[in-house]
């Protein structure tokens, strides 16, 4: 249970914070920026924040699932774990957001593929470092 409420809780966080960056990115808002331009993006962040729950939370929680599943597989270490789910967030926000706007190519791929990675990787450390139960050592 702790899991999901990782997953829940970081990832529409992380992930829309990433995902407003990666479509400013895409609009060159940051070409020309000041100070106050980084207060208004902040600002539009706080302001946007419950959406990024609203439309984060079932993406997240999927994510999760899938982590927990690849938990109980005894032969993933948690470090490839992590890769693993890292690799599959960026493949899912790549392919969902990457083609979109009239901007399409490698900086779009990647920039939308970061938004599904830093949470998923994030929320599958944090996962394994505060949800997992330790394992014991037997002696032999």
């Amino acid at each position: 249970m702790k899991r999901y409420l990782i997953f829940g809780a970081i990832g529409p966080l992380v992930g829309g914070f990433l995902m407003l960056f990666a479509a400013t990115v895409a609009s060159g808002y940051w070409n020309d920026t000041n100070w106050s331009e980084i207060g208004k993006f902040l600002g539009a962040f706080v302001k946007t924040l419950q959406y990024s729950y609203l439309f984060g939370i079932v993406p997240a929680l999927m994510v999760g699932a899938i982590d927990d599943i690849l938990c109980h597989v005894k032969r993933i270490s948690p470090v490839a774990r992590v890769l693993i789910i890292g690799a599959i967030g960026f493949a899912a926000a790549s392919l969902l957001y990457g083609s979109r706007g009239p901007d399409t190519g490698v900086l779009q791929f990647v920039l939308y593929g970061i938004v599904g990675m830093v949470p998923a990787t994030l929320s599958s450390w944090l996962a394994h470092r505060y949800a997992d139960e330790p394992q014991t050592v037997h002696s032999t």
